[in-house]
């Protein structure tokens, strides 16, 4: 019977763990991706505030 929980362990193992790299991997690229997003946006916003600012009234 120790056999049988043995051999379950080590088969789900591999499964396991390739499953946590690959979430790993998973959230790095979506809080880059946000983050990225957010830095974009606050250079547009300045970007769009400096030109409001050069812009002549009227």
């Amino acid at each position: 019977m120790d056999d049988f929980w043995a051999n379950a362990i080590w088969s789900l193992a591999p499964t396991v763990l390739i499953g946590l790299i690959f979430w790993f991997v998973m959230r790095a690229l979506m809080r880059a991706d946000r983050n990225e997003r957010k830095a974009y946006a606050r250079i547009e916003a300045e970007e769009r505030a400096k030109r409001a600012r050069e812009r002549p009234a009227g």
